[in-house]
């Protein structure tokens, strides 16, 4: 049985989702966690329910995604887990976040990288890491077969697609990602996507009109 949690943070209302098995190990996928009290909700979730915290992991490294995540992994002793593409972004995020209107002063500094075809396991469950650049450098999205679900992270909405106008986007690269790494699952995929209501792969073939 997979459990999956949702929780919605920070002013750009960004997904972080929280996915665990009956081994009661589990995996954090992006950290957006900035207001007072965020960071308390996802510890007290995760302590609430005696989870056993093995991965911190973000599809991608712009800031709004990663506002909590060097706290988060200090209290959880855990490194960060990224795409070794998305680390110039990651360097460059507390500058990025005044632009933003965000006050960040640290990053992870303890990081782990994974690469396309990885296979993340939490418990039982596998997650296959897949980069999707187009929307960000060091773009991924984690796929679990056994359930027939994917993190999309910025790459896939629905009724829509991550921006492509940040430094590193690219329309044609992202519409490749989405063609060759989303596309090609089953249409009963479901898609949790870094923003917004969760969707699926066969609903965006037919109704996505950027694609």
């Amino acid at each position: 049985m997979l459990n999956l949690k949702r929780f919605v943070f920070n002013d750009f209302q960004v997904n972080c989702y929280l996915v665990a098995d009956e081994s009661k190990e589990c995996i954090i996928i992006d950290v957006p966690c900035y207001h007072n009290g965020e960071m308390e909700t996802l510890i007290d979730f995760i302590q609430q329910h005696e989870l056993r915290p093995k991965y911190i992991v973000n599809t991608h490294c712009h800031v709004d995604h990663l506002l909590g995540a060097a706290d988060l992994c200090e209290q959880l002793n855990l490194p960060f887990t990224i795409h070794a593409d998305g680390l110039n972004l990651l360097n460059r995020a507390v500058e990025q976040a005044s632009l933003y209107g965000f006050e960040l002063d640290k990053v992870p500094v303890f990081i782990n990288y994974v690469k396309h075809g990885d296979i993340i396991k939490v418990g039982s469950t596998e997650l296959e890491v897949r980069s999707t650049p187009g929307h960000a450098d060091g773009s991924i999205c984690l796929v679990n077969h056994e359930h027939k679900i994917v993190f999309s992270g910025d790459v896939l909405f629905r009724d829509s697609i991550g921006r492509t106008d940040l430094p590193g986007g690219s329309f044609d690269i992202l519409n490749k990602s989405i063609q060759n790494e989303l596309f090609t699952l089953d249409d009963v995929y479901t898609v949790y996507p870094g923003h917004g209501a969760e969707t699926s792969i066969g609903y965006e073939k037919v109704n996505n009109p950027f694609l």
